[in-house]
């Protein structure tokens, strides 16, 4: 609905009033039903409303971009952090003499930290001190994490790594709770899907950069046998992640509170109990995020069975599947534009079953190369379930992202099964986990997640009683 039709239709309301100064209040309450009109009719196939509000002092347009692109940088941190640990995984196997079960310990501490920290910790910062304290708090538990990885590999203990990978985590599953939510609702709903995928590009390029990285300190002649490498990396991810804490502490970001969702939204808070889509989401995002931790985290052992020998050159094959995870999230990105995200979420979910249950009969190479074009597949999956969980929760939608973030922990689960399998069996046989998890997300797509919402009906908005005010019928 145009800024023009709104004014000529107030003025006509105005006009047939019974007196004829109509007064402010009147006005006011005239332009704030007509703007809900229109933004219900704005709603695009492509987007994943949350709950169409427009939330007071909410930047618009150009200002949205610089607290956007701040907020981005957060993606590519932990990313790159989350890209470093799987091959930090097959490191371990051969500097600390590891089994493969034994060393998903970095994977159980790394996503179970989601399972505890962000429904005791990260909820109620975010929800009593907004999004600009959690984010620099998750920020400075970053920094504690990574620096204590220099005295664990100065004494070569891998519980030590364990409980460093855990504050690590920590203040990543309270970035994501904050980040995550933050660009879901920080502009219009009808792009909420959009937003959150293209800053998730950058997540999946810090996954690329990180594994990259690694191969060549990690993996080269002088480091294979020892952890000083390892050191190094970690000191220089403490000081770059404090420099952006520092940024954040001087900027101002535009907070949005529970208040103003549920005052300013047009929808009813329903119970989160009571919304299948966001009880079937938050199970989706534990089966997704546990499929695709497991194969990542099992890449280099599948590469290593199907006849590449080099963890050198294995590693860089995952850093290209990463480059392939990037460029998909993009493309999906630019998707999202035509089609609505419940159809390319199940789409994609039918091609990355089939091609991880391929991987695991498929000998030879061909059984690697499915794995990495299943990458490309995976890429949309965690922002486009995110948004689809959170999608009409209104002044619901912190509390609803905290539990969708806690789905994270299926990071936790899935490992040490394929990991006790590939230990008893081979890595290919136990590609199967995975194989379930992307499974269940075609039944999500199809059956449970919501399509766009219908526009409201005309003589809804157009009724209005004797003092000006909307009649809600």
């Amino acid at each position: 609905m145009s800024t023009d039709f709104v004014v000529t239709r107030l003025l006509l309301d105005c006009r047939c009033a019974k007196s004829s100064n109509p007064s402010v209040p009147e006005l006011v309450s005239k332009v704030t039903w007509y703007s809900i009109g229109a933004s219900k009719r704005a709603i695009m196939a492509g987007g994943a409303p949350v709950g169409k509000m427009a939330v007071r002092n909410m930047p618009t347009g150009r200002q949205l971009w610089f607290p956007l692109a701040l907020v981005t940088s957060l993606f590519f941190l932990w990313g790159f952090a989350y890209g470093l640990l799987d091959v930090l995984n097959k490191h371990f196997q051969e500097v600390l003499n590891l089994s493969k079960m034994k060393s998903t310990g970095l994977q159980v501490a790394y996503f179970g930290a989601y399972i505890v920290f962000p429904p005791l910790v990260g909820q109620p910062i975010v929800r009593r001190f907004g999004y600009k304290v959690s984010i620099i708090t998750g920020l400075m538990l970053y920094v504690v994490g990574a620096l204590c990885f220099w005295p664990c590999a100065q004494y070569e203990t891998f519980p030590g790594f364990v409980a460093a990978t855990f504050v690590i985590a920590c203040g990543i599953s309270n970035l994501e709770v904050a980040a995550n939510t933050y660009v879901t609702v920080l502009g219009s709903a009808k792009t909420a899907t959009f937003r959150l995928n293209l800053s998730q590009s950058f997540n999946g390029l810090g996954s690329f950069i990180g594994p990259l990285i690694a191969s060549k300190f990690f993996f080269s002649a002088e480091h294979s046998g020892d952890l000083d490498s390892v050191k190094f990396t970690y000191l220089g991810i403490a000081c770059g992640v404090f420099v952006v804490a520092v940024l954040f502490l001087f900027v101002t970001l535009p907070e949005v509170s529970d208040e103003d969702m549920e005052q300013e939204s047009d929808l009813p808070t329903k119970p989160l109990l009571k919304q299948p889509h966001f009880l079937g989401g938050v199970l989706a995002q534990w089966l997704y995020v546990g499929a695709q931790v497991t194969v990542a985290t099992f890449f280099i052992n599948l590469a290593n069975e199907d006849g590449i020998k080099s963890d050198s050159k294995a590693s860089q094959l995952l850093s290209y599947s990463l480059i392939l995870f990037t460029v998909g999230r993009f493309f999906s990105t630019f998707l999202l534009k035509f089609l609505q995200p419940r159809y390319i979420l199940g789409v994609y979910a039918i091609l990355c079953t089939t091609l991880c249950a391929l991987s695991a009969g498929v000998k030879g190479l061909g059984g690697t190369v499915c794995v990495m074009v299943l990458f490309f597949f995976m890429s949309c999956m965690y922002p486009t379930i995110f948004t689809l969980a959170l999608q009409d929760l209104g002044g619901n939608t912190k509390r609803a992202g905290t539990f969708v973030v806690m789905g994270v922990g299926g990071g936790a689960i899935f490992p040490p099964i394929q990991g006790a399998i590939a230990d008893k069996a081979s890595t290919k046989i136990s590609q199967i986990v995975p194989t379930v998890g992307f499974a269940y997300l075609i039944f999500y797509a199809f059956m449970l997640a919501k399509g766009p919402s219908p526009p409201p009906s005309d003589d809804v908005e157009a009724k209005w009683n004797d003092h000006g005010e909307p009649n809600y019928k």
